[in-house]
């Protein structure tokens, strides 16, 4: 199999074997765990994804579960929970104010992340909604390495501008720079200079950048955005979501880190920034949930009041208790390094397949995902008769495996006074691997059908979209295939 440099004491290397438990011998990585619960798949035939699909106006977010035999569409809630979050989950103190479940919940929180203030959310969009909500106001500028699609549209919503300061590095698929989630720091500081600093309320940086890639931000990045910020009194908040897997590349890849726990780097991470916002459904390793943290104290009294009125009371925040207990076994979980090694190494064998076939993907793999460049790979089909959309829906046809186009279904940018679309940077297709849930065997089987869609690859043709919402639109458009 192929292999990628890696960033480590200063030097890039080649890790022989991706998939080596590095201590031991062996070259199969098992997972660390067993197996306690099942839940059954439907096998469905070609014939009949064709009619599943077509139904759904070729839209992959339309299609039952049940129609779907592995589910790649996202990370985000899908993942199994332990044998201990299910105990904590009989623990749950269902008191509407101040229970011993959101007691836990605080205390695992404040532990891992160290802010002042935690505020519970039923999950991460909320989160996103009632910061932006208390920070922002009209013609406000956001910058960030790259919002995510609820990130950008809540701030949006608010009437100010989602900015993106990505590195040149990460938008380039093939790069093997270690740490592409960057931020890029001359951008921020021209930004800043050119717009005014009141009119930037907060910065963000997301960990991993999701939407570029999975790809990890380093600690060096994180500290160069902070003194820049705190030069013009700027706060900076974290997308916190997948903090442990960007924690296990700082770890592997960046210079003084590899001897340094998961948790001391997560620490060190969060002390350079005034808050974050949380969706537990990923590195909370839970189905539901959320957490908005901040250390200024007028700042969480805004976003308690905003959270009464539309989540809850401050202490459950639109969550049951038990939830809460989940939330708090699951963050401590997450840290553990046996389970970040597995996490990890699935994706690089997917990735590392994927690229054995042929596949362009954006390299190197990502924490939580693959992400295939399909404007490399079919460019027989523009960007505007979206070759991700095309690429997702024949993975469901072929094999009934559920993926999603992020690419300009996704972020591509309407004119409200023309109507031109103007296409994203990237059109990717997101192949995300929900926690502790599928075998290698379940993998191998996404590859099998990944090399059959390779063979006839030049054969598939774009879409175009016939129905659409003013926000976040690839959630609800109908399609249908451009004849």
């Amino acid at each position: 199999m192929p292999s990628y440099p890696y960033f480590y004491e200063g030097f890039f290397f080649e890790e022989k074997n991706t998939m080596l438990k590095k201590e031991t011998n062996f070259r199969t990585i098992i997972e660390p765990f067993i197996i306690k619960s099942i839940e059954p798949i439907k096998i469905t035939s070609k014939e009949d994804r064709k009619s599943i699909i077509e139904r759904a106006n070729y839209n992959l977010f339309k299609i039952q579960a049940q129609d779907v035999l592995i589910d790649l569409l996202t990370d985000s809630g899908t993942g199994a929970m332990s044998s201990e979050q299910w105990a904590a989950i009989m623990r749950g103190d269902e008191s509407y104010a101040g229970s011993q479940s959101f007691q836990r919940f605080e205390k695992s929180v404040k532990d891992i992340f160290g802010f002042k203030h935690v505020i519970p959310t039923h999950q991460g969009r909320a989160a996103e909604r009632i910061l932006f909500s208390v920070m922002c106001k009209k013609d406000s500028i956001v910058p960030n390495n790259t919002h995510f699609d609820t990130t950008r549209a809540n701030v949006e919503y608010q009437g100010a501008q989602a900015l993106d300061l990505l590195i040149e590095e990460g938008k380039d698929p093939k790069n093997l720079f270690p740490f592409k989630g960057n931020m890029d720091v001359k951008k921020l500081q021209t930004l800043i200079e050119e717009q005014g600093a009141e009119n930037i309320p907060l910065c963000m940086i997301t960990i991993t950048n999701n939407s570029g890639g999975g790809q990890p931000v380093s600690m060096e990045n994180v500290r160069q955005v902070k003194k820049v910020l705190s030069e013009h009194n700027i706060p900076l908040y974290f997308d916190a979501a997948r903090f442990a897997e960007n924690a296990y590349f700082i770890k592997e890849r960046e210079v003084g880190y590899k001897d340094k726990s998961i948790k001391s780097i997560v620490r060190e991470m969060m002390s350079y920034g005034d808050g974050c916002t949380m969706s537990a459904k990923k590195d909370g390793l839970v189905n539901i949930g959320g957490f908005l943290c901040t250390n200024d104290d007028i700042t969480a009294q805004k976003q308690k009041d905003l959270l009464i009125l539309t989540e809850g009371f401050p202490s459950y925040g639109g969550l049951a208790g038990r939830d809460l207990d989940a939330i708090a076994v699951g963050l401590q979980e997450v840290l553990d390094e046996s389970y970040l090694h597995y996490r990890i190494s699935e994706t690089r064998y997917l990735g590392e397949h994927l690229t054995q076939i042929g596949y362009p993907i954006l390299l190197p793999p990502g924490g939580h995902a693959v992400y295939i460049d399909a404007k490399a790979l079919l460019p027989q089909i523009e960007p505007l008769a979206y070759p991700g959309q095309s690429l997702s829906v024949e993975l469901y046809k072929i094999g009934g495996i559920r993926t999603v186009e992020i690419g300009s279904v996704m972020f591509g940018k309407i004119d409200p006074k023309t109507g031109k679309e103007t296409p994203s940077d990237m059109e990717l297709v997101r192949l995300a691997l929900p926690r502790r849930t599928h075998t290698q065997s379940h993998i191998d089987y996404v590859i099998e059908v990944m090399r059959e869609i390779f063979t006839s690859k030049n054969k598939l043709g774009g879409y175009k979209i016939i129905k659409q919402p003013p926000f976040l639109r690839h959630f609800t458009a109908d399609f249908e295939p451009i004849k």
